[in-house]
């Protein structure tokens, strides 16, 4: 793609919410959990981007790519995302909703958050886009409305494009770093455990209080809500893929990488999963 132009590569005009089928969707809460949460989380991309930004403080062309593309593109994404939901489910106090989830996951998009090193940080950047790739791949399998399949597959698209691009610039800075692979292994496997622990549970939690808040930080009645959801995407999640994606930057030679991927495969749903 050229990246000297700020086109984006599909816009909000070109999804027609009008032409929404919602009987198809409306009853489905743990679609509407899903799409709800990842709402939150790519509408709060601005703030990572800054973090970025300044993270690669001098290296002028990764910088002006995160600030002229990747975040617009991760901004449309929660734009897309939040208007679909408020066409759909109109009742859901999203506003309300998304302020609640970024008073907490604000706190934790920090400077310290991201790995010291340059290299590494662009390795975990590998990470979080294949967790996003994963997700809206497995949306993707499970929607059948016919909108909502053309967001997820648009979105999914970015988020490989985007994975491929952070690995083009995690490749230069291995090389000035000299980045071993047991480094880079556990960059990769810190990045994993946060994904797990931290965004995808926060953002389906504020959508739990929002709708439930009666249940408000009750553990045993949040699962019992989002646990299906959960199921649900992990019984879609493309494992193939994502352990492709996840061992790409370790570099391993061929035969141990394809030992690797069928018994990580396996249980590769667990990684962004609980």
């Amino acid at each position: 793609m050229d990246y000297s132009s700020s086109a984006l590569p599909w816009t909000l005009e070109s999804l027609n919410f009008a032409d929404i089928d919602v009987a198809r969707v409306r009853h489905n809460e743990d679609l509407f959990l899903l799409l709800c949460g990842a709402s939150f989380v790519e509408s709060g991309s601005d703030l990572y981007t800054h973090n970025l930004i300044e993270h690669f403080d001098g290296d002028l062309e990764l910088q002006s790519w995160l600030r002229d593309h990747w975040e617009h593109e991760e901004m449309q994404h929660g734009r897309a995302l939040a208007g679909y939901v408020r066409h759909v489910w109109p009742e859901f106090d999203w506003n309300a909703g998304f302020q609640a989830f970024w008073n907490d996951y604000g706190a934790l998009c920090t400077n310290e958050q991201l790995e010291p090193s340059r290299g590494l940080e662009l390795a975990a950047r590998c990470v979080v886009e294949t967790g996003t790739a994963s997700l809206y791949r497995a949306l993707n399998d499970i929607v059948d409305e016919p909108v909502l399949k053309q967001l997820t597959n648009n979105i999914k698209s970015d988020e490989v494009r985007h994975y491929k691009h952070f690995y083009q610039a995690f490749l230069r800075y291995r090389e000035q770093e000299r980045l071993g692979r047991y480094k880079i292994f556990r960059a990769v496997l810190r990045r994993v455990n946060e994904i797990r622990n931290e965004d995808s549970d926060i953002a389906l939690r504020h959508v739990f209080n929002q709708c439930y808040p009666h249940h408000k930080d009750n553990k045993a009645e949040f699962q019992k809500v989002a646990g299906p959801a959960q199921a649900l995407l992990r019984r879609h999640i493309p494992a193939e893929m994502t352990v492709k994606m996840l061992l790409k930057p370790l570099s391993l030679p061929p035969r141990l990488q394809q030992s690797l991927e069928k018994p990580l495969a396996r249980i590769s749903e667990r990684l962004f999963l609980n």
